[in-house]
């Protein structure tokens, strides 16, 4: 697949679908009109690619919503150079969101099929985060420690201790908690022991899964 006009025009449009629905940061909505979003998905779905919605992708899971991957995006406050670690790759779309806000970049992914898929589409693409991790997200990347955020994109039973540790103070953790439907969830780092929460509202993810191996 190409990146058109014709693409580009439905990412203008997308963009402004996302600012009535309330992002307003506009470094975040430049990357939802820079990013082609087609090319994450399989060609024949492409019709779908620039409507508000997720989509399934391989392994059983999807593609987040553009509206959810701009709001947990917008909520990170992402600054140039920032070290951002995300559990849960999938297709690479957020990762590449993440990108072209200047952040370096390590990304979780626990499917081995999606670990090795979007590895290569980022090497295709030229998409380069700082490391591609095939493993279990819960733990983090503690050897990377600390981070300035955090991002989740699967849905989560509980919010796992070693990431709210691996936070810088003053960072952010951004993760959907929950089972059937989730809470999207923000959490501050104030202090080596404190932390604000705020919780922003019901999502819908796939399920972030412990590796048992």
């Amino acid at each position: 697949m190409r990146d058109t006009l014709k693409h580009r025009g439905m990412r203008n449009k997308l963009a402004e679908v996302l600012k009535a629905k309330g992002i307003v940061d506009p470094k975040v909505l430049d990357a939802i009109r820079t990013i082609p979003r087609h090319l994450f998905m399989e060609s024949g779905f492409e019709g779908h690619a620039y409507q508000d919605k997720a989509f399934p992708i391989a392994a059983d899971q999807t593609i987040s919503q553009p509206y959810t991957v701009a709001f947990q995006s917008e909520l990170l406050q992402v600054k140039p150079g920032h070290l951002v670690l995300e559990i849960g790759t999938g297709s690479g779309y957020q990762t590449a969101i993440l990108l072209h806000l200047k952040a370096k970049v390590y990304t979780i992914e626990r499917q081995l099929e999606l670990f090795k898929k979007t590895n290569l589409f980022f090497k295709k693409m030229g998409y380069r985060p700082k490391k591609v991790i095939f493993g279990d997200g819960y733990k983090g990347l503690p050897q990377t420690a600390p981070f300035d955020s955090i991002i989740v994109t699967a849905g989560a039973p509980e919010v796992p201790r070693a990431l709210l540790s691996q936070l810088k103070v003053g960072g952010r953790l951004v993760i959907p908690v929950g089972l059937d439907e989730q809470i999207m969830t923000l959490f501050i780092r104030k202090s080596e022991k404190e932390f604000e929460k705020k919780e922003l509202g019901i999502f819908r993810f796939v399920p972030l899964l412990e590796n048992k191996n």
